[in-house]
């Protein structure tokens, strides 16, 4: 009948991927329901977010490792932070985390962040090539500690610092919910970290750290 009438049949429309479709629906809903949860005002790592900048003290041109960067937080404070001379690394073994940085930075603005697939046991970054390494609420997944700290050290400049935020276990106190799987405390996480090679410098009391610790090691000259 189209054609009696002089007009063309339109075009059938191609074949639609209905489980990608889904997948990437999926994954859209995934990202959206981790901001929710990580970037929320009862989560002390957000609400403190200034403080713990300002504790990090980073300087214009610094070069900062975030790792667990999770949704990219702290990476885009840290860009601004250390300015066009300086640079982000994000580092987060999640490719969807990797994923929403790198749209974040970019919508953004800022081109001095790089998103950075990390493994279990290696930050997978070059020898001396950052001045800051900044390991927030993540210490307790790692699950080849020594393994991924030695990557750490090795990837921090002599006189570098490492600044550690961890919630603390304190013998006694029931945890809170969500914090199940935090396995150990302030002192052997400190004790860990200098058998690596690190030295203990300061545990700075940041406003709005409650149940985190805030600790500033430095790798020796």
């Amino acid at each position: 009948m189209l054609a009696g009438c002089g007009r063309e049949a339109a075009p059938a429309a191609p074949p639609v991927d209905a489980a990608a479709a889904s997948a990437a629906a999926a994954e859209e809903i995934s990202i959206d329901l981790w901001v929710e949860q990580l970037e929320v005002g009862s989560r002390e790592l957000y609400s403190a977010r200034e403080a713990v900048l300002k504790a990090v003290n980073v300087a214009s041109g610094d070069r900062i490792a975030d790792i667990g960067a999770g949704t990219g937080l702290y990476s885009l404070l840290f860009a601004e932070a250390v300015g066009p001379g300086g640079h982000v690394y994000a580092i987060d073994i999640e490719p969807l985390f990797l994923d929403l940085i790198n749209q974040r930075a970019t919508d953004a603005g800022y081109d001095n962040v790089t998103a950075v697939f990390g493994r279990d046991n290696d930050i997978t970054l070059p020898a001396q090539s950052v001045d800051v390494v900044f390991i927030a609420d993540t210490y307790h997944y790692f699950s080849d500690r020594e393994a991924i700290m030695k990557t750490v050290y090795e990837a921090l400049k002599p006189g570098g610092s490492l600044i550690l935020v961890e919630y603390d276990v304190v013998p006694g106190q029931p945890r809170p919910e969500g914090k199940d799987h935090v396995r150990f405390g302030k002192a052997a996480v400190i004790s860990e970290i200098e058998y690596v090679g690190f030295e203990k410098a300061a545990e700075d009391d940041v406003e709005g750290l409650t149940d985190n610790y805030f600790v500033r090691f430095t790798k020796p000259e």
